[in-house]
């Protein structure tokens, strides 16, 4: 990769510090829920405190590592400012609590009870800063017979409905390849937090923002629930084929490709039928709206897959684009990384990492004009922040220097 150093410090100085400055985030949390929901945060403006164990976020091992750092904790956490602070210890909790005191917003995914042990529930957190947003991430929420068992992203996706729908016919169900429910709880975590922000400008108090792993993918299940109580249909694993919507598939191209290709509003189905060269499909009467389509669907998916085969993947795609039908092929890492698109639209972004070498990493979503956010810094050495954050509490480096040898820090 070449080396950018220069462009990516201009880029840095010219972005705006983000919409979110001033808002000050204590993050108590491992792995991927709550560190990506106060990555968002971070990414336009506030300021993230990370509460470490001395032993670090278990994520600084996870996955690809360059050196003993693994290359997804540089994009979880960058923006941060790591310290570490045992909690196990009075003095420690002691620190976290004069952290929330002066705090907008605290993050935490741990199991429900633990935060209370550690003299950090809600009630606690609560007298030290009535204004404080308290996000709970959970597997199962504060509440509920359930609330108690440990959970992971994959546990939310097998409870919230998305794992009994992917995947082929007849096969096991199957799992997305990335950690999708605790993404989509991180998300839902920022939109409670930003609502609770929000209620406190007004005038209002803080509150708890209760996000659970098993709710946040459930509330992307669409229609299943309402439609099984309505005639108890039970939505099936379809593969590549969007249940209920026709035609929309994946099909493999002459040359072993594989694309999507999304056929499936009126005008837009009449357009690729007379495309692909099936005019009796596009003027058949029963097949003008959606209804029609899925009843037919198997013939309609046919003629599309017998047309694909029959051409190579950009020809696919070039005949498409001109006819107006939304189509693309299935991108992997590479083509994300040489795409045109992601490069206009600023979605792979460069940095160096410590030991100089340039690292590519994902881009900022969504994009604001006026307040746009951006990466100050890749995810931090472990405890590079301790000093500086306990200096601004009023410790001086002699206690500093006295925490450490008593392991509190």
């Amino acid at each position: 990769m070449i080396d950018r150093r220069d462009e990516i410090a201009s880029q840095k100085d010219s972005r705006s510090s983000g919409p979110l400055r001033g808002v000050r985030v204590v993050e108590i949390g491992t792995l991927v829920a709550a560190p990506f929901a106060s990555r968002v945060l971070g990414e336009f403006g506030a300021d993230i405190i990370k509460i470490e164990p001395r032993e670090g976020d278990p994520l600084r091992r996870w996955r690809v590592l360059r050196g003993d750092t693994s290359l997804w904790w540089y994009v979880q956490s960058r923006n941060k400012k790591s310290i570490t602070l045992n909690l196990k210890t009075r003095e420690g909790v002691a620190i976290a609590q004069k952290l929330i005191e002066g705090a907008d917003i605290l993050i935490e995914n741990l199991r429900p009870g633990a935060m209370e042990k550690l003299g950090l529930g809600w009630d606690d957190v609560r007298a030290l800063n009535p204004n404080l947003i308290f996000v709970r991430i959970s597997g199962f929420g504060q509440t509920g017979p359930m609330r108690n068992r440990p959970g992971f992203g994959a546990i939310g996706e097998a409870m919230g409905g998305i794992r009994y729908t992917t995947g082929e016919p007849g096969r096991p169900p199957s799992r997305v390849g990335i950690s999708l429910g605790d993404s989509l709880a991180g998300m839902h975590a920022v939109i409670g937090a930003l609502m609770g922000l929000l209620h406190v400008k007004s005038g209002g108090p803080g509150q708890v923002v209760d996000v659970s792993l098993f709710e946040s993918v459930f509330a992307l299940m669409e229609s299943t629930v309402t439609e099984f109580a309505d005639r108890e249909l039970v939505r099936e694993r379809t593969g590549g084929r969007l249940p209920g919507i026709s035609p929309s598939n994946t099909y493999e191209s002459r040359d072993g490709h594989w694309v999507v290709i999304a056929g499936n509003g009126d005008a837009i189905f009449r357009r690729m039928m007379n495309t692909i060269g099936r005019p009796d499909l596009a003027d058949d009467p029963a097949l003008q709206t959606n209804d029609g389509r899925v009843a037919q669907d198997e013939r309609i998916d046919a003629a599309i897959a017998a047309w694909a085969a029959r051409h190579a993947l950009d020809e696919i795609l070039n005949i498409l684009d001109r006819a107006e039908v939304p189509s693309s092929k299935i991108y992997s890492a590479r083509d994300i990384f040489e795409d045109a698109q992601y490069k206009a639209r600023e979605m792979i972004l460069s940095d160096v990492l410590p030991d100089g070498a340039a690292i590519a990493m994902p881009g900022i979503t969504p994009k604001l004009s006026a307040t746009p956010g951006g990466v100050r810094w890749l995810g931090p050495a472990l405890g590079l922040h301790t000093d500086a954050v306990l200096a601004d509490l009023g410790y001086t480096a002699a206690e500093i220097a006295q925490m450490r040898t008593r392991h509190v820090v």
